[in-house]
C-alpha cells in the first residue's frame, strides 16, 4: 500500500488502513464513458479502486469535449475506452484499468460483469438500464445509478445487500419504461456539462460507501438533485413483491430489451 500517496483517506476515520485496503482490493465495472462516466472514473482512479473496468463501443467526438473531461481534442475518433486506460493509468499506475469496447447487450452482459464486484450504470440509454438492472439482480450485484434530464440528476443504489436482504432495484421505481419519444435524449435537449459531472461525483461517493461497507448508502433510498436550484430531495423506494424480472440467465439472453422500451431498430447505448 502506497501509504504517503492515500494518507489524506487513510488518516479519515471512516476509512483507515483497512478501508483503504478494501478499496484496493475492490473491482468496480462502469458502464458508459460519457459525461457522467468520465468523473466515476476519475475519483476512483485516484482513490485507488484496485481494478475499474470500463464498457463503450463509443469514439471521442468534439461534442463530447464540454462534459467528458477525460478527452482532449488530440483524442477525436479515437475509442473512448482507451483513451480512458491510459489517461487513468497516468492518474494512477497501481490501478488496474480494463477496457471493453464494446456496447452491453444481454449476450455480453454475464461475461463481463461476473468479475466485478461493483456495478455503475453510467447510461443513457433505457433499455440499457433495465438490462443492467437485471443481471445485477441475478448475479446479485450492488448497481450504482445515475441519471441526468434538463437541470436535473438522479441517484440511487440498487439492490445492494443490507443484512440478509438486497434492496430496492430500478424496475421497483420504473416496472415499465416510458413510451417512445416520451423522454427527449440529452442530445436533443442539451445539457450543461457540469451537471453529469456533478451526479457523477455522488455516483463515485456511493461506490466508495459500497465497498468500505459505510453508514447512509443510498440503498432504498433515490435522490433527486437540482442543478440550477441546489436543492435536493430523497424519497424512500420500497420493493415491489410484483416487480418481474428474467428468472434466469437464459431467459435474460432471451429478453428483448430493445422491444421492451419501445425501440424498433438496435442502437447501441449512448453515454451521457
Amino acid at each position: 500500500m502506497d501509504f504517503e500517496r492515500y494518507q489524506r483517506q487513510i488518516s479519515h476515520p471512516k476509512i483507515g488502513v483497512n478501508g483503504q485496503q478494501q478499496l484496493l482490493d475492490a473491482k468496480v465495472l462502469v458502464v458508459g464513458a460519457g459525461g457522467l462516466g468520465c468523473p466515476v472514473m476519475q475519483y476512483l482512479t485516484a482513490a485507488g479502486v484496485g481494478k475499474i473496468g470500463v464498457v463503450d463501443g463509443d469514439v471521442v467526438s468534439k461534442s463530447n469535449l464540454p462534459r467528458q473531461i477525460l478527452f482532449t481534442e488530440l483524442d477525436l475518433g479515437k475509442l473512448k475506452v482507451s483513451c480512458a486506460e491510459k489517461y487513468l493509468k497516468w492518474l494512477n499506475a497501481d490501478i488496474e484499468v480494463v477496457p471493453f469496447p464494446v456496447f452491453m447487450n444481454n449476450k455480453n452482459a454475464f461475461n463481463i460483469l461476473s468479475d466485478y464486484d461493483v456495478i455503475v450504470d453510467c447510461t443513457d440509454d433505457f433499455a440499457t438500464r433495465y438490462l443492467l438492472n437485471d443481471a445485477c439482480v441475478l448475479l446479485e450485484k450492488p448497481l450504482v445509478y445515475g441519471a441526468i434530464y434538463l437541470d436535473q440528476g438522479q441517484v440511487a443504489v440498487f439492490n445492494c445487500k443490507l443484512e440478509n436482504k438486497f434492496s430496492s432495484n430500478y424496475r421497483d421505481i420504473y416496472p415499465n419504461p416510458p413510451t417512445k419519444n416520451e423522454v427527449p435524449t440529452c442530445e436533443e435537449l442539451g445539457v450543461m456539462g457540469v451537471l453529469p459531472g456533478t451526479i457523477g461525483l455522488f455516483q463515485a461517493n456511493e461506490v466508495l460507501k459500497v465497498i468500505t461497507k459505510a453508514e447512509n448508502i443510498l440503498a432504498d433510498k433515490f435522490l433527486v438533485f437540482n442543478m440550477s436550484t441546489y436543492s435536493s430531495n430523497t424519497f424512500d423506494v420500497i420493493k415491489n413483491s410484483s416487480t418481474i424480472i428474467p428468472s434466469s440467465q437464459s431467459e435474460f439472453e432471451k429478453f428483448d430489451y430493445i422491444s421492451f422500451c419501445g425501440r424498433v431498430a438496435m442502437e447501441p447505448a449512448n453515454s451521457i
